[in-house]
């Protein structure tokens, strides 16, 4: 059987950190978590669970986790943010791939919590992911604060069963101020690549999102916690093409 590296990088997830740790018992060879300074007991509950805890710098997302993916100890890693666990089905696909690991990385679905609802459509699911690599054939790219993990040219990808269970926000209101925070980086990151966005991009960005997620993506079946986060993801797409058209950007991530 291999052996896998689980990697998480931190700053501030004592809310949910202990749940992710949990899942990972069964799972994890080693836990490796980089933390970037948090000021709760983020650190605490790590050691706790026995992790190998390293203090590093946040330089951006992307930055962050290929710097954490170099420091594990094996090559097979397992990739969580602090919000995220495995379901108990994604718990036994792992173990099962321990036992036969026969591609360079294995994609699952992410289902989402909003608000203390699960949702399953919205945009928001099946949110696959590929979060279980070996490390010499992948690596972290896209464009912060939309990191993702992924596969070099050639390599060969697997799907695995069950959820990868995400705490994406707890209220609306942490939702709005993740969106500005987060609309402020895609609007830096996008002026270095494209420049200004134009008006029209800017408006049908978000009629277009709203409109692909709440109706085709059957965000009404959601409820009225569907509603809200097609309507708010849509107004982070807005704020992000906004953003480039001001004269100061933000600097800061975190």
């Amino acid at each position: 059987m291999l052996c896998i590296s689980a990697v998480i990088i931190t700053y501030n997830e004592e809310k949910y950190i202990g749940l992710c740790l949990e899942s990972l018992q069964e799972v994890a060879d080693e836990i490796v978590v980089v933390d970037s300074g948090s000021t709760d007991r983020t650190r605490e509950i790590c050691e706790n669970y026995g992790c190998r805890v390293i203090l590093h710098d946040f330089e951006g997302y992307i930055e962050q986790k290929n710097w954490a993916m170099a420091q594990t100890k094996y090559d097979y890693i397992l990739s969580l943010d602090g919000d995220e666990l495995l379901s108990e089905e994604l718990k036994k696909s792992i173990l099962n791939v321990k036992e036969k690991w026969d591609k360079d990385g294995y994609y699952f679905n992410r289902l989402n919590n909003f608000y203390g609802r699960w949702l399953h459509h919205s945009g928001v699911y099946p949110d696959r992911k590929l979060r279980l690599a070996d490390r010499r054939k992948a690596f972290w790219g896209g464009i912060n604060p939309h990191d993702s993990l992924q596969l070099q040219s050639g390599a060969k990808k697997g799907y695995l069963k069950g959820d990868l269970l995400h705490y994406a926000q707890d209220t609306e209101e942490d939702h709005k101020e993740k969106i500005k925070k987060f609309a402020a980086i895609s609007a830096r990151e996008l002026l270095k690549i494209r420049g200004k966005s134009t008006w029209l991009r800017i408006y049908a960005s978000f009629l277009w999102g709203f409109t692909w997620n709440y109706f085709f993506r059957l965000g009404f079946l959601d409820g009225a916690e569907g509603f809200r986060v097609c309507y708010l993801n849509a107004g982070q797409s807005y704020l992000k093409h906004l953003g480039t058209r001001k004269s100061k950007i933000p600097d800061k991530e975190r």
